[in-house]
């Protein structure tokens, strides 16, 4: 039996707690090693010599730093063959399609089921993509879109970090604290993501953003 060597990147403990008993449960599957943020990841990932040391990253979206995109892309580029799980509380239409789109193996919501959980780590590390009803439709979706204002995904890299924040009520000042920008480059940002959304104001964009978490009406 192959051992599945998995390191865990998710800024809660309990968390990756959780996670560590979840993936227990499958005998080949060893988390070798575990961190609380963005450049920890990297870190750890260079100091197992990336695929060499590892057959799998389970990463969480959110994280304090570098976000789990901001990791994602870095792997993209600095160890391709890598294997990339993302994890997260964000419903499959707001960052499923972005993050498949930018080379991950796959998405999962936190919530899944266990057996779901287990599933997905083999199938992405013997080299497939793990994608659930939930991702199917969102990137089929995504793909019969035209209109650029028609969803989050039609947002840069930056701009989505941007927009996330806005939505959860945080200010310029605040948003740029926590991306280390100046408060008038969120201000630019924020202003592009109006016109892209089609919204006025911060509370439209919060409606905007709640219309586009729920899933389509079939």
């Amino acid at each position: 039996m192959t051992t599945i060597r998995v390191l865990i990147g998710d800024d809660h403990r309990i968390v990756r707690e959780g996670l560590k008993q979840v993936l227990a449960d499958a005998p080949e599957v060893q988390v070798v090693a575990e961190a609380p943020d963005g450049g920890q990841v990297l870190a750890q990932v260079e100091a197992l010599g990336g695929r060499q040391g590892l057959e799998l990253v389970l990463l969480d979206v959110a994280m304090p730093g570098l976000d789990g995109i901001d990791v994602l892309q870095r792997l993209r580029k600095a160890h391709p063959d890598l294997p990339v799980l993302m994890l997260s509380t964000y419903p499959e239409r707001q960052y499923a399609v972005r993050c498949i789109r930018m080379g991950a193996a796959g998405y999962l919501h936190k919530s899944a089921d266990p057996d779901d959980m287990l599933a997905a780590v083999r199938k992405v590390a013997a080299g497939g993509v793990f994608v659930t009803p939930a991702t199917a439709e969102a990137l089929v979706s995504a793909v019969g879109r035209s209109d650029a204002r028609a969803g989050p995904e039609a947002l840069s890299h930056r701009e989505h970090q941007v927009y996330r924040l806005l939505t959860q009520g945080l200010t310029v000042t605040e948003i740029g604290a926590q991306l280390g920008l100046a408060p008038n480059t969120v201000s630019t940002y924020r202003a592009r993501i109006l016109e892209k959304t089609g919204t006025k104001n911060d509370v439209e964009l919060a409606i905007y953003a709640e219309r586009h978490a729920r899933p389509a009406a079939l």
